[in-house]
């Protein structure tokens, strides 16, 4: 009885997972050519023109400086991106009813939108990586701690987009958190600078932004170089995944904002 019950939650998930990647397959032009094109251009203006400028950050040139936090932003954009406007699509069609009053149980749905999200999210990070072999030589050091900091940070920003997506009402809505609170966070989380360049209190209003530890995680899978602890960074970002997944699990067991 426990197997089947088993099976059926694993064939309900991958069909949400399936899903979920026919829909950004499905729309190739509007989920992973945008992002290519926007990183390009930085990678032209910041990497090539600004950059010969500046030199080198922390000792390192300022091109292969910025490749970390510009994969990270674009996994962050997508992986919240994807979920936070799929989940509302299918509030807004109503059938996101028929999945609440299925047998099938919360963690699958939650689960299952995430995993779109995070996959969404590291294929548009690993095209990115892919432009920046253009631009410059891409060593992998610690591959592990790339791989282990791209699929937290993606869950994390999955999850927070879960949560707007819940609250939503209108599409307006699941524009106003990217724009008026993720934009900043990952402009101002050490992606094009080192968070040595800024006086005492901005170095510590810093290390208040999680986007902050995400992308020094992943600068040390690509570069070997971290302005903070691994042990705190992924501390930090294993604390973000179990807060917002039993936010999102609450969430859907209440049926806020998903039942009239």
């Amino acid at each position: 009885m426990t197997q089947t019950v088993a099976r059926k939650n694993l064939v309900a998930l991958g069909t949400i997972v399936r899903r979920e990647i026919m829909r950004i397959l499905r729309i190739w032009g509007q989920t992973l050519m945008p992002p290519a094109i926007t990183m390009t251009l930085y990678f032209l203006i910041f990497g090539g023109l600004i950059g010969s400028r500046v030199g080198q950050m922390d000792g390192i040139r300022y091109m292969d400086f910025i490749v970390p936090g510009l994969v990270m932003m674009s996994v962050i954009q997508n992986s919240y991106g994807n979920i936070s406007s799929s989940f509302f699509g299918a509030k807004f069609g109503r059938h996101i009813e028929e999945l609440l009053v299925s047998p099938m149980p919360n963690w699958v749905i939650l689960s299952g939108y995430v995993a779109g999200a995070v996959l969404r999210g590291v294929i548009v990070g690993a095209i990115v990586l892919c432009i920046a072999m253009l631009f410059t030589t891409v060593r992998i050091p610690h591959p592990l701690v790339m791989l282990g900091s791209v699929l937290l940070g993606a869950t994390i920003f999955s999850l927070a987009g879960f949560v707007n997506a819940v609250y939503a009402k209108k599409f307006d809505d699941i524009a106003i958190v990217p724009t008026f609170i993720l934009t900043p966070l990952t402009y101002l989380g050490g992606v094009f600078y080192s968070v040595k360049l800024l006086p005492d209190w901005a170095e510590a209003a810093t290390h208040a932004n999680p986007v902050f530890y995400m992308v020094n995680a992943f600068r040390y899978g690509l570069l070997g170089v971290s302005d903070v602890s691994l042990w705190v960074a992924f501390a930090l970002m294993l604390g973000f995944v179990v807060v917002l997944g039993a936010l999102g699990l609450w969430l859907l067991k209440r049926g806020t904002g998903m039942r009239s």
